[in-house]
């Protein structure tokens, strides 16, 4: 399986994607050709070899007429304008989920639904064509999955439309939600919104590069120079190999992988005590947590706390466990995990668009189920049944895929 690790070590943005897979292989020319499906006009792009703080890199631009351009967009322009463009399926597909992505996390910051959320700098051609522009670079470099290390902020202020706010930024922090941050003094603004919800969309997993045999490495460029790292971003593209994993070579890298299972048995902690942990652990990178009751010495009644999550998470979230209950112990150990892989898929629905979590095994689609989130917001929009929502979703799915085998 061909997958690409981006190293996010000095953050990430739209326009530092596209550099580093420009820089890994990509033409400028193939980009192009790519984008001229894309129903929007009035920008160019362009790409030039530079050297950044020391580092040979690729910078990527999108110049754009101002007087075409419309930066103040929703959801539904959006969709229009993919829906029109010629694009392939899966072009489309990231597209319109990493953009329903973005509509979820500025609903979330400001208190309103995807469909009132106006895009203002994400809604902007440039954005536009930096995200569906890395998705076409995705598509023909092959890439089938797509991995990231923990991304860091930056720290300090940002100035944006709605003023100057803190770092990240409250759009940036939503689209960060679950998902490892890495800890950085770099002061500014490090991942922007585009390149936060382009990475956060499209990767399945987090942490340390994956066992793989680097074919190609790419460096793209940031516009300004960082005072403690260079403001780049690095892409290592190639195989995953299963051998490497240890999995037998019928197994795929992307159904088989290793999880930390951290245990502690309390007793005398409350109910709030233990659903306030819950969120912590998850807002921490937890995989699951859970509960279940046991009986202590003395025949008294406990709770045996459960967290399942990946290995490098184990430090940060037993800090958790420690701070936040009275354990004074706390088992953990290594388990193999074989597990779906997955994919999230959109259909458009009266309702608005609704993501599905689609799963695999072996290359073979053996589940699928609507997003909660998105149906219970068409639900509460239109006044219909959340079921009825749920059944309209996977009704036009199983149509668009024709017969998939599920019921």
């Amino acid at each position: 399986m061909r997958i690409a690790y981006f190293d996010c070590f000095s953050g990430a943005s739209g326009d530092m994607i596209l550099g580093a897979c420009l820089h890994a292989g990509l033409s400028l020319e193939e980009l192009r050709s790519g984008l001229a499906g894309l129903d929007v006009s009035g920008y160019a792009i362009k790409a030039e070899a530079i050297r950044k703080q020391g580092f040979a890199a690729t910078q990527f631009d999108v110049q754009v007429d101002p007087t075409t351009d419309k930066p103040h967009r929703h959801l539904r322009h959006i969709r229009e304008i993919l829906d029109r463009g010629n694009l392939s399926e899966t072009v489309r597909g990231r597209a319109s989920a990493i953009f329903m992505r973005l509509a979820q996390a500025e609903a979330d910051a400001h208190g309103t639904t995807i469909e009132k959320v106006h895009f203002h700098e994400v809604g902007a051609i440039d954005a536009i064509v930096d995200i569906v522009g890395a998705c076409i670079a995705l598509e023909r470099l092959g890439i089938e999955k797509v991995y990231c290390s923990p991304i860091p902020t930056g720290s300090g202020t940002v100035q944006c439309e709605h003023g100057v706010m803190p770092v990240p930024a409250p759009g940036t922090a939503a689209l960060l939600k679950g998902v490892p941050l890495a800890a950085s003094d770099e002061p500014g603004e490090l991942t922007t919104p585009t390149g936060a919800a382009i990475l956060t969309t499209l990767a399945a997993g987090y942490g340390p590069v994956p066992p793989m045999t680097i074919e190609r490495i790419g460096v793209g460029a940031g516009r300004r120079d960082g005072q403690t790292r260079p403001n780049i971003l690095r892409v290592l593209i190639g195989e995953a190999s299963p051998a490497a994993l240890g999995l037998p070579a019928t197994s795929s890298s992307e159904e088989t992988d290793e999880i930390i299972v951290l245990e502690t048995n309390l007793d005398d902690v409350s109910g709030e005590v233990i659903g306030y942990v819950y969120d912590r652990l998850f807002e921490a990178g937890a995989l699951d947590v859970f509960t279940s009751p046991i009986y202590m010495k003395k025949n008294r009644p406990g709770t045996l706390l459960t967290v399942l999550a990946a290995p490098e998470l184990r430090e940060k979230l037993e800090g958790i466990l420690f701070a936040e209950t009275p354990t004074l112990g706390i088992r953990s150990y290594r388990a193999g995990r074989s597990k779906l892989s997955r994919e999230v898929e959109t259909v458009d629905t009266a309702g608005g668009t609704i993501r599905i979590k689609v799963g695999r095994r072996g290359g073979q689609v053996v589940s699928a189920s609507p997003e909660y989130e998105d149906c219970r917001r068409a639900a509460r929009d239109s006044g219909r049944p959340l079921i009825d929502v749920m059944d309209e979703a996977m009704r036009l799915w199983r149509s668009g895929r024709g017969n998939t085998g599920l019921a």
